[in-house]
Order: structure tokens, then C-alpha cells, then sequence
């Protein structure tokens, strides 16, 4: 992939690049792992302050660059490996260790990178990364604004901001604003589900139609009538006028646990249940 498609922003500013060490805690005995570090801008700060480091870069010019730089440190790896895909759970260092993570993510992957941690098995103690602003502001949304990536980040950690990168904090200038926040996952996720896979198939039904009332959207994403919608909103204890983006983590909880108790209600796209609803107006 080229540069370009990576869309790689060099940070140079260096009160931020301060801010960003000043939030990273190392673990005694512990490994930190930086995503992206590019040119090392905060690498060289990272170093001082790290037992063990693990470096992911995906840009191949960089990483033979890195590689070469801390060839000869045995508590320095580079990994030349993509962030979004990478699996702490098959890392020797990261099997064995607790660790933090560290990094100025791309901005067309700071999401899955997220919560590719965030779910793994392997969770970091904490998470201090660089996202694009509205991303930041995004995943730290209180109930009223917020989106089926505020519940995603949320479930798993408190989120806190640290500080803004304006672009002409960055070689070459983003066409957008940045912020770096700190994740720290929390020891078991919020919301008491069956599997991730089980919870967020309602969560990406009730965000389907974001902008309607919440029982239009839910009949929308798990393709049932209107009357059924609207009866797990009202046994949850919501008012049907509700919107998904004013949901508190308690009450996706409670939204839940009536779906699961009524045998988690849900239609194949296109069947003829659904067609049948249709014609009668839902």
C-alpha cells in the first residue's frame, strides 16, 4: 500500500508529543506496544521509559527502517504487521506479560485497531491513542450523542481525553483535527451478554436508523413488525419516542435482556415474514 493510501501524518509537535508521554504508565515487568510509530517521534521517549517494547508498523520502508535502528536491543521488536489483525494472544512477550498500548493510529483504521484490542482476550491495561477529533469525541459520547461506536468503546473502557493535535501539529498537515484519548479497558465489559457477536446484533439494529424513534429503527435492523419493536422498547421500560443515541449503557442492559428473554426476535432479510410486513404497512 502507498503512502498516500496509508495516509500517514508524522506528529512533530512537541508539547503534544509531551502530553502523549506524560499519559503513558509502563508496567514493571511489562511490555508497551506502540502502533504506527512511524519517523519516532514518540518512540525515542517510549524508550526510556519501557522494560520491553514491541513496535507494529505496517509501512514496509519503515519497518526495515526501525528493524535497523534497534537491531542490536534485545528489548526492542519490530513487527512488521498490520494493527487491526494482530492477535496479543499470539505474541511470546504478550502471552506472558501485561501491557499497554501507545500510538498515533491511521485514521482509516483507528477504529477496527480499537477494538481489536478492546476485545481481544489479551486486553491492555491501557490505551492512550491518537484519532481523529470527531473519532475522540465520538467514542467518549455521553447518552444523548452517541452511536454504535461510543457503545462499542464503552462497553469494554472509560474513556479520557488527554489533549488536541490541530493539523499544523503534523508532517504533512492533516485536512482534519486530532485528539489523543486514554482507554482503560475495564476487567469484564459492561453489558452482561451471551457473546459479543449475540449483543451487537441488536446494538447494529437499534443504530440502523439512527435518526428514527428507537422501536422504527429495531423493526428496520431485526427485519420485525412495528408492533414487535415496540413491544421489547416498552418491556425494557423505554419510552417508545426514544432514540438509539440517548441510551445509557444500563439501558441497552436492560433492552437486552428482554430481546434475549423474548428468544432474541429476528428475521432473514428478505424473507417472507418480512415481505408479509411490508405489505401490511410496517
Amino acid at each position: 500500500m502507498s503512502r498516500q493510501k496509508l495516509g500517514q501524518h508524522f506528529l512533530t509537535d512537541q508539547n503534544v508529543i509531551q502530553a502523549i508521554l506524560d499519559s503513558v504508565e509502563p508496567i514493571d515487568g511489562g511490555v508497551t506496544v506502540e502502533i504506527g510509530p512511524g519517523r519516532g517521534a514518540i518512540t525515542s521517549g517510549i524508550v526510556e521509559k519501557s522494560e520491553r517494547l514491541i513496535l507494529i508498523e505496517f509501512d514496509d520502508e519503515l519497518a526495515v527502517q526501525l528493524d535497523h535502528k534497534y537491531s542490536e536491543d534485545l528489548n526492542i521488536r519490530v513487527v512488521h504487521d498490520d494493527a487491526r489483525t494482530f492477535g496479543p494472544e499470539m505474541d511470546p512477550w504478550l502471552r506472558e506479560s501485561e501491557f499497554i498500548v501507545v500510538g498515533n493510529l491511521p485514521y482509516y483504521a483507528a477504529n477496527p485497531i480499537t477494538r481489536n484490542f478492546l476485545e481481544t482476550t489479551r486486553k491492555p491495561l491501557s490505551m492512550t491513542i491518537m484519532v481523529q477529533r470527531e473519532v475522540a469525541e465520538d467514542m467518549a459520547a455521553f447518552p444523548g450523542s452517541m452511536s454504535l461506536l461510543s457503545l462499542a468503546v464503552q462497553i469494554y473502557a472509560d474513556v479520557q481525553h488527554v489533549v488536541d493535535a490541530p493539523p499544523e501539529c503534523f508532517n504533512p498537515p492533516p485536512k482534519v483535527h486530532s485528539s489523543v484519548i486514554k482507554l482503560t479497558p475495564v476487567e469484564s465489559p459492561k453489558i452482561r451478554f451471551a457473546s459479543e457477536d449475540d449483543f451487537f446484533t441488536l446494538a447494529r439494529a437499534g443504530f440502523k436508523s439512527p435518526r428514527k424513534q428507537l422501536h422504527n429503527s429495531l423493526s428496520d435492523g431485526l427485519f420485525v413488525s412495528l408492533d414487535e419493536a415496540r413491544s421489547l422498547v416498552e418491556k425494557a421500560g423505554l419510552a417508545t419516542t426514544r432514540r438509539p443515541s440517548t441510551l445509557s449503557l444500563d439501558e441497552w442492559q436492560a433492552l437486552y435482556d428482554v430481546w434475549v428473554e423474548a428468544e432474541r426476535p429476528k428475521q432473514i432479510a428478505g424473507s417472507a415474514r418480512r415481505k408479509r410486513g411490508r405489505r401490511n404497512g410496517y
